[in-house]
């Protein structure tokens, strides 16, 4: 480690006496932002932390009397304009902003790379970062000539992600008193399926799933010009997997209606499933409610209802829901429910037609994309600090990382 820490600080001298020794930023003169000439009003020095370690830059600092600003060429041509990390630091300063908190991220920079960067910067640099990306996932949206796979599966979901107080003023929640203490990021997510278990059910292909999340509304009115802010985001990321080039396409949900009115107006045509494990849920809620959570009776009528639901006797459902409606409020509701979602529970047909019928792919998703990042003890977000990890995470997780760092450097 010693050594190491020499050859850096060897490297990181060289490094730094040739970038100085290099005046050729000087110039009388150069064209400002605002269309007037900038003087050369001296040298100015500056610290960059890099992967090598800590470099004091002398650039030429130009000043426009017309506007009043000043700016350093070189900052722009090195990658530092508006930081003082490099690149190279930046890209590590992403991946464990990513992956992990602000604190634990500025160790194993230190640890790992011998790179000093203070928490509060990691997580300053990591938000402007996961925003840059953010930008740029509503702006490339490079359509795929053709889907990835013969079925394409889209997932929608949404899960809590604690907040600030400050950011959750008159939101509706469901603590005893109304009030929140969390707001929903919705999740989208693309996978193919065409691999096979040994009782021949689907598998999900490796590499195959993307995502895409913020918190976003995904409500839309009538009157609205354009789709919600969620419901372009799906669209983006349907476009860009090729989703409506699919021989096949299935929309998986856990029967909330938001997810069908979106499914419905965007992917007209694409089979709706329900997530047949929250169907399955739902009864057994409907069981504790009627004998108890503990009661073996209990138990028996709820297993008695999923195997009707595997069979796609509905007709038996609903009979057995309807019974137990006038004394289990529960029991009603599951009933209402099984009526609005009944063409998207025809689970032999599904299976039939080797189609996934569980949003297994949505649920990790909204765990690995957001919970193991955004809902550890004792984070509290800001919308806008969430939606610039969420972005940065699902951009590492999709394997388009390198993608915007190809870009970010070409323009």
């Amino acid at each position: 480690m010693a050594v190491r820490r020499q050859a850096l600080h060897v490297a990181a001298r060289a490094l730094e006496q040739r970038l100085n020794a290099d005046t050729s930023d000087q110039e009388r003169a150069r064209p400002c932002a605002c269309g007037q000439a900038a003087r050369f009003a001296g040298r100015r020095a500056k610290r960059v932390t890099t992967a090598l370690g800590t470099l004091t830059l002398t650039r030429a600092y130009y000043h426009c009397a017309a506007c009043g600003q000043g700016f350093c060429p070189r900052d722009q041509a090195l990658g530092v304009a508006a930081t003082t990390l490099s690149p190279a630091v930046t890209r590590m300063v992403g991946a464990v902003g990513a992956l992990v908190s602000f604190q634990e991220g500025s160790a194993l920079l230190r640890e790992l790379a011998g790179v000093t960067v203070d928490p509060k910067h990691v997580e300053r640099a990591a938000e402007a970062l996961g925003r840059a990306i953010a930008v740029d996932e509503r702006g490339v949206v490079e359509a795929a000539p053709a889907a990835d796979a013969p079925t394409l599966y889209l997932g929608l979901d949404g899960t809590g992600i604690p907040m600030r107080a400050s950011e959750l003023s008159g939101g509706a929640g469901k603590q005893p008193d109304g009030s929140a203490k969390t707001r929903e990021a919705k999740l989208c997510t693309v996978w193919s399926a065409e691999g096979r278990a040994p009782d021949g059910t689907p598998v999900r292909d490796p590499g195959s799933v993307t995502y895409s999340a913020a918190i976003e509304s995904a409500a839309t009115r009538d009157a609205d010009a354009e789709a919600s802010a969620f419901a372009q985001r799906v669209r983006r990321e349907a476009q860009r997997r090729g989703f409506d080039h699919a021989a096949r396409r299935v929309v998986l949900g856990d029967g909330a209606p938001w997810i069908w009115n979106l499914a419905e107006e965007h992917f007209p045509g694409a089979l709706q499933i329900v997530d047949r494990f929250h169907a399955k849920q739902h009864l057994s809620d409907v069981a504790k409610a009627l004998y108890g959570p503990t009661s073996d009776v209990g138990h028996a009528w709820a297993k008695q209802r999923h195997a009707e639901l595997d069979a796609g006797d509905l007709a038996a459902l609903r009979r057995a829901l309807t019974r137990a409606a006038p004394r289990c409020d529960e029991a009603r509701t599951c009933g209402e429910y099984l009526e609005r979602n009944r063409a998207r529970m025809r689970y032999p047909l599904f299976h039939a037609q080797g189609l996934c019928t569980s949003t297994g792919v949505v649920e990790a998703g909204c765990k690995v994309a957001i919970g193991t990042r955004l809902k550890r003890a004792g984070m509290h977000w800001t919308v806008g600090g969430a939606n610039a990890i969420l972005a940065l995470r699902c951009c590492r997780l999709s394997g388009r990382f390198e993608d915007f760092w190809e870009r970010r450097a070409m323009a």
